[in-house]
């Protein structure tokens, strides 16, 4: 399960899982961030801080000044994997997301580059069942996967300053959200109106790893009218 157990600083280890970017590879992640999650509420005798999983990768802050470096790996080399197991209740999630021309700035272009005319590539968006594999770049941003392998296209050459709050981006096999405005080098294709990252709740992001999230096609009238909702 885990390849290899790296420290990369004087309180942090990062957990290797392998170099690929599969399903199966990141479920063993997310069990295994779960697992330490839990033992870090239930008895925080080893001073974990924080526990970020990735694609493939599991990175662990601890307190150093606790001195307990050698209990701390000897804890994460004896987990019993056969006693991870994944959430009982899988996050199911809909998301809306409107494909007008005005939220589909690279839509045209991703149709030249795949030779799939617009109408296919939203309904092979639509069509596909997308997993949460983490959250990362800024606060509440999902990276997802899969997306059918007739619509894998590299980034853009030259990245946006500005991409809107809500815009749904597409990169090789994954999908994006864009919580906030930011710059971007994804290839847009549609917009939400909905927000995912909420910094003064307790639970910040609307998606978490683990999450499986389908889309929802809604007109440009219901955008404005969902976005009302959310200002």
């Amino acid at each position: 399960m885990i390849k290899n157990v790296n420290q990369i600083s004087e309180q942090a280890f990062l957990l290797d899982f392998g170099n690929e970017i599969t399903k199966e590879i990141n479920q063993n992640v997310l069990n295994t961030f779960y697992y330490i999650s839990k033992n870090m509420q239930k008895d925080n005798f080893l001073g974990l801080k924080n526990c970020v999983p990735s694609y493939n990768k599991l990175l662990i802050h601890f307190d150093p000044s606790k001195k307990n470096k050698e209990d701390l790996i000897n804890f994460i080399n004896n987990i019993e994997f056969s006693q991870v197991r994944s959430k009982k209740n899988v996050e199911e999630l809909e998301i809306p997301v409107c494909y007008d021309e005005e939220f589909a700035l690279d839509i045209q272009n991703v149709s030249k580059k795949t030779k799939i005319d617009e109408d296919a590539i939203i309904k092979s968006h639509l069509s596909t069942k997308f997993f949460v594999y983490m959250i990362g770049f800024m606060p509440g941003l999902p990276f997802m996967g899969d997306l059918e392998s007739n619509l894998n296209v590299l980034r853009l050459n030259t990245p946006r300053l500005r991409v809107p709050f809500g815009s749904v981006g597409i990169v090789e096999k994954f999908c994006v959200i864009y919580p906030n405005e930011s710059p971007g080098g994804w290839n847009i294709i549609g917009r939400t109106p909905i927000k995912l990252f909420f910094k003064d709740k307790k639970k910040p992001t609307l998606l978490n790893p683990g999450s499986q999230i389908k889309i929802r096609l809604i007109s440009k009238k219901e955008f404005f009218e969902l976005q009302k909702i959310y200002e």
